[in-house]
């Protein structure tokens, strides 16, 4: 495996990554990675790139704007469709490089970014399979339940706060992404356990992460749907990850997400006895998660290149 640094630009936004070739003589088929909530490319992605790489796809790991290496402002602050406009930049800066084979990319996500992978797969032809682990598919029914009904109606008036700051001209405020004291602290994901396994990841192997994100953010998130797309998937082939105990981004919504796509050619993999922060904590279920992606894009890029 060799890797370099790269970057591109994403609307004027300097975007930066890891492009990871496997052995052997390219042109490579690629699989275009981003991150969840608040991620930095450092977070996971690389673990799970490893299989790919094994299985001879090339893996481009990104910082979306506003985040990590990558330029951009206001810092820490996520607007889904300028995250898949990151994403598509990226496809774009990917089929301009020797090494890699333009007719055979794919968009991977997990979380947030699994979500983002079903609309940039289905919005964008050059694009040809798709790799959604755990995804977030309807930010509002997730905020719902994670915060239950009287600590969702503080949300919804914390958005309502923050809308008016900015109206007077005044940045969004910032807020955690999780908290160890969900009872008196707002944050977005209000797991105590989210924080605990973030900030290790942070300590050994991320260090830009910052576990916090604008108020428009969530905001943003409220109004965030997949399903509208998950229709659009006529024919391409679709792997959805799902773990059987997530409460986090809930594993029926994501079935359902699944169950809506049209295509012939998609895969449902329930993962057992996992929940979605395991497939961060535990390396062993992210190996059988990865193992998964590795083979599913084996099959579609590697063994059968051609669509």
């Amino acid at each position: 495996m060799t890797k370099r640094n790269v970057e591109f630009k994403s609307q004027g936004v300097t975007i930066r990554g890891v492009l990871a070739l496997p052995e052997g003589k390219g042109p490579f088929p690629v699989a275009v990675m981003g991150g969840g909530w608040c991620y930095v490319k450092e977070v996971v992605l690389p673990h799970y790139a490893q299989n790919m790489l094994k299985a001879g796809v090339a893996c481009l790991m990104f910082d979306y704007r506003n985040f990590g290496a990558s330029d951009g402002a206001p810092r820490q602050h996520l607007d889904f469709s300028a995250q898949v406009e990151d994403y598509k930049n990226a496809i774009s800066f990917a089929v301009r490089q020797p090494e890699l084979d333009k007719n055979r990319v794919a968009v991977w996500g997990i979380s947030y970014a699994g979500g983002h992978a079903i609309i940039v797969g289905a919005t964008d032809p050059r694009v040809k399979a798709i790799v959604s682990t755990v995804p977030v598919v309807d930010g509002y029914e997730s905020m719902r339940r994670c915060h239950g009904a009287r600590r969702f109606d503080d949300l919804l008036e914390l958005v309502a706060e923050d809308r008016e700051r900015r109206f007077a001209g005044e940045p969004s405020a910032m807020m955690a992404m999780s908290s160890q004291t969900p009872e008196t602290e707002m944050s977005v994901w209000p797991f105590p356990h989210v924080g605990k396994i973030f900030m290790d990841i942070k300590a050994k192997e991320a260090p830009l992460h910052e576990h916090r994100n604008t108020v428009e953010s969530l905001e943003n998130l409220l109004m965030y749907d997949v399903f509208p797309y998950a229709k659009r998937i006529l024919n391409k082939p679709t792997l959805v990850v799902v773990a059987d105990d997530d409460n986090i981004t809930q594993w029926d919504l994501e079935i359902a997400m699944y169950n809506s796509i049209p295509s012939g050619r998609k895969k449902l993999v329930v993962l057992e006895k996992t929940d979605h922060m395991v497939l961060y904590s535990s390396k062993t279920q992210l190996e059988v998660a990865s193992a998964v992606h590795a083979d599913f894009l084996k099959q579609y890029l590697v063994d059968a290149p051609q669509f």
